[in-house]
């Protein structure tokens, strides 16, 4: 699941869109940016930009660094790497 109601709020600070809550969600749960893509029926040149502008946003290097820090704030249900 994406960011809900409290966590909203969250991602709202960080400048979070909804999609970028829902591509966060899918970065958490160890998918590639085709599997992004697939999931969300998007391309997996979009999933690309999506995951580089969270990235921006929550202010972190990488993947699992981004995972963290979302499970953290609880902007996501589970993370695994």
């Amino acid at each position: 699941m994406a960011a809900e109601d409290g966590d909203r709020d969250a991602a709202d600070r960080l400048g979070l869109t909804e999609r970028e809550s829902e591509v966060l969600e899918l970065v958490a749960q160890g998918c590639t940016n085709r599997e992004i893509g697939e999931a969300l029926f998007i391309s997996e040149k979009t999933a690309s930009v999506h995951v580089s502008r969270i990235l921006g946003k929550l202010g972190v290097r990488g993947r699992v660094e981004a995972a963290t820090k979302a499970q953290a704030l609880g902007l996501v249900t589970v993370a695994r790497s």
